[in-house]
């Protein structure tokens, strides 16, 4: 569900013209799943109980101290010890507090159950990238963030930010589900700790490196809802959101079916040769989706933390060591490993881009069959 955006700042903020433009509310959402409407109605329980437990005690307080004041006369008491007002006062916080366990308990239980679920996708966490895989229907595929949120955030580029619809939180290739059904989701992760987080459907959970963790969601109606990673996992942590489709059982089959097409035709481009213009044009995109966060649109990386490709001796050296380092990564580097994040092809196009961007001009081209013998 896309949340309204409003107009919020504090007060330095007000006294000047500048504004923020956020998703500002109070309360936490109700969301779009039986879980995450009964979790809102715990939530709205426990807080009005807070709240008349804190108007009654408050309010006695008050009381007492406004008539019974010194100069009205009165004295302090000089008792203490009342059994009576203990059993009160420890009875009466007990059977508030087991009346919210048992529903609590209750929810607990629902939220673990993730059995009997129509549908599993597995969510691997990346920095910082989520991959998503749907291993009945042979789907599998990365999510990034946009190339118009990446462009923008990237210094000197000029680029108001405010001109992006969803800033930083708008995805290349968003999770599809369908609606009415029983979704599990398996959460692990490649590198560090990640945490997959969909407000609206009521999922936060950790993504760690070896272990799988599950939860489900079963949403009710159509529609976008948007998330992100929310555990502290490096450098690019506020730029890896979550973008869920939810679509009627007619409309997802339809995706499922160009989901096929697609990878069939990746798998086709594959074992084609490219031209140079179309190994250049799909080598920036790859770029800018994978390689830009560390090595910057310009290829000048960022001193100290992340090399530069422009005249770098990978980019300018031997081509065969290129294509080494971007397939299996470089060990005690951030430099990731992408021969199973990206096709022959596209590590053929961005590695072709590499070597002829920035200032190389090294003029060489770089073919998938090329990466697909590499791999052998």
């Amino acid at each position: 569900m896309e949340r309204r955006t409003i107009v919020a700042g504090s007060l330095p903020m007000l006294l000047t013209p500048l504004t923020a433009l956020a998703d500002w509310e109070l309360n936490m959402p109700r969301g779009v799943t039986d879980l995450s409407a009964e979790i809102y109605g715990l939530h709205m329980l426990t807080l009005w109980i807070c709240v008349g437990i804190g108007i009654i005690v408050f309010g006695a307080m008050a009381y007492s101290i406004s008539h019974h004041r010194k100069d009205k006369g009165h004295k302090a008491a000089t008792f203490h010890e009342s059994t009576t007002a203990e059993i009160i006062w420890t009875i009466i916080p007990a059977i508030i507090l087991v009346s919210l366990a048992i529903p609590a308990a209750q929810a607990l239980i629902k939220i673990e159950d993730a059995s009997n679920a129509d549908l599993t996708i597995k969510v691997t966490g990346y920095q910082w990238k989520w991959e998503y895989e749907y291993p009945e229907e042979g789907i599998r595929f990365f999510s990034s963030l946009d190339s118009k949120s990446r462009e923008a955030s990237t210094l000197g580029s000029g680029i108001d930010p405010a001109s992006i619809d969803h800033y930083l939180r708008e995805v290349d290739n968003p999770v599809v589900i369908p609606v009415g059904r029983k979704v599990r989701f398996l959460f692990t992760a490649n590198d560090v700790i990640h945490a997959w987080w969909v407000p609206d459907l009521a999922i936060k959970k950790d993504a760690i490196p070896g272990f799988v963790n599950d939860m489900w969601a079963k949403v009710n109606q159509p529609g976008v809802y948007r998330g992100q990673c929310a555990e502290l996992c490096g450098k690019d942590h506020g730029f890896m959101p979550i973008k869920v489709i939810a679509l009627e059982d007619a409309d997802y089959q339809q995706w499922v079916a160009e989901q096929k097409q697609q990878a069939a035709a990746a798998s086709a481009a594959s074992d084609r040769e490219w031209s140079r213009d179309e190994l250049l044009t799909q080598g920036q995109k790859v770029f800018t989706a994978s390689c830009a966060a560390c090595h910057q649109a310009t290829g000048l990386g960022i001193p100290g933390v992340f090399p530069a490709l422009k005249g770098s001796k990978i980019a300018t050296g031997d081509l065969n060591a290129h294509i080494g380092i971007v397939l299996h990564g470089k060990t005690g580097t951030t430099m990731q490993a992408f021969g199973k994040q990206l096709s022959d092809a596209d590590i053929a196009a961005v590695i072709t881009y590499e070597r002829n961007a920035f200032g190389n001009n090294m003029g060489d081209i770089v073919q998938p069959a090329a990466v697909k013998a590499a791999r052998q």
